[in-house]
């Protein structure tokens, strides 16, 4: 364990300064995710936002921007790098996680969340009150001590008690299952146009769900794979520095990279989350990216959906969260998702998270053969 003192502030021996830091920490966080990691520009935007609306000036005790400010220091929430620029740090990044994870987790439905269990009964971590006869293979440590006396009782007299083979009785158990998702995310150009934000609520929900398997599935794996004129895998770090850039939209590269991840996966259950507002509008053709941003062109859509056979013939299903409400966009989905056998869900951008985490959820609730 390690320890780190610092001098002793006057400020951090009220309580009241500690709601002043949570209200700026909760205002602060926010802009960070819309400004990709940017610590300065998330630092104007909240001097900018204090200026028109007082903010500081509604705390009880005098707390400044500036005492904000070191206290991220002291806290452990930016630091310089070697270029001496004021960075997040790896605190900063877990705490982001954590916040989107909370936040999604508050928009869903009492309930709507259950603790991953499959339908099945069988071998699993979860005992369950209903018993069953024995069979070999059985685990000993489920058995009915109780069921499995008053069994032979049954057939037993006073003088002597013969235990069989059928009087043992087992607890059944819950069966737990594990899956590998890779999630895909658009970040063409596409998805900051006509002064809609759709990079950020994208950004929060991957965040989420990467904290949410490394917290309560360790067994899960999730892979994520962003994609523009060309596809890429980023590790859970770099999500709060993810940025939309002048690209198209390689579909195809995408969908190909997560089928090949997912291959190398020992999992029973494979999927693919793929979040986009926009259609395929690029491919590579003879080592040469070929594209089209006039409709629907059917050299890329019928690649595509060529793809969507493989990964459906690889039992891998694609879910597709199309964050438009453009028809003509929407059938190109529905063609896709008729080719996967997979399914599509046509989220606005407040309802994205919990679209995805009920998905999430209700794929861990299949049968492990």
């Amino acid at each position: 364990m390690n320890f780190r003192y610092f001098e002793w502030n006057e400020k951090f021996g009220r309580n009241n300064t500690q709601g002043a830091f949570d209200t700026l920490w909760n205002l602060f966080q926010e802009l960070l995710t819309v400004a990709s990691g940017d610590v300065g520009q998330a630092l104007r935007w909240l001097t900018e936002l204090d200026k028109e609306y007082s903010i500081t000036d509604q705390f009880d005790e005098e707390y400044s921007l500036g005492d904000f400010l070191d206290d991220l220091k002291d806290r452990g929430y930016i630091e310089k790098d070697d270029s001496d620029q004021v960075v997040i740090t790896r605190k900063t990044e877990r705490s982001l996680r954590q916040k989107s994870l909370n936040e999604i987790f508050k928009n869903l439905q009492k309930g709507g969340v259950g603790d991953h269990k499959t339908p099945y009964s069988g071998k699993g971590l979860e005992r369950q009150p209903e018993t069953r006869a024995w069979i070999p293979g059985d685990d000993i440590g489920q058995i009915d001590s109780v069921g499995t006396m008053l069994n032979m009782l049954n057939h037993s007299s006073i003088e002597c008690f013969e235990l069989q083979e059928n009087d043992l009785s087992v607890y059944d158990t819950d069966h737990h299952t594990s899956v590998s998702t890779v999630l895909l995310i658009d970040i063409s150009h596409s998805m900051i146009l006509y002064g809609e934000d759709r990079i950020t609520p994208a950004k929060k929900v991957a965040m989420a769900l990467s904290e949410l398997i490394m917290t309560n599935f360790a067994k899960d794996s999730l892979d994520i794979i962003v994609f523009g004129n060309e596809a890429w895998e980023i590790s859970v770090e770099d999500l709060p520095y993810l940025k939309v850039g002048p690209y198209h939209t390689n579909t195809l590269q995408g969908l190909e990279r997560a089928r090949h991840i997912l291959q190398r996966k020992k999992f029973a259950n494979k999927q693919i989350f793929m979040i986009t507002d926009g259609k395929p509008s690029a491919m590579f053709e003879n080592g040469k990216l070929y594209k089209n941003s006039f409709g629907l062109d059917r050299k890329i859509v019928n690649k595509v959906l060529d793809e969507a056979v493989k990964c459906r013939r690889e039992k891998i299903t694609i879910t597709t969260f199309m964050i438009t409400s453009d028809p003509y966009l929407q059938g190109f989905v529905r063609e896709l998702t008729e080719a996967n056998k997979g399914k599509a869900y046509y989220a606005s951008l407040d309802e994205l998270g919990g679209y995805i985490f009920e998905d999430y959820i209700q794929n861990r609730r299949k049968n492990v053969k």
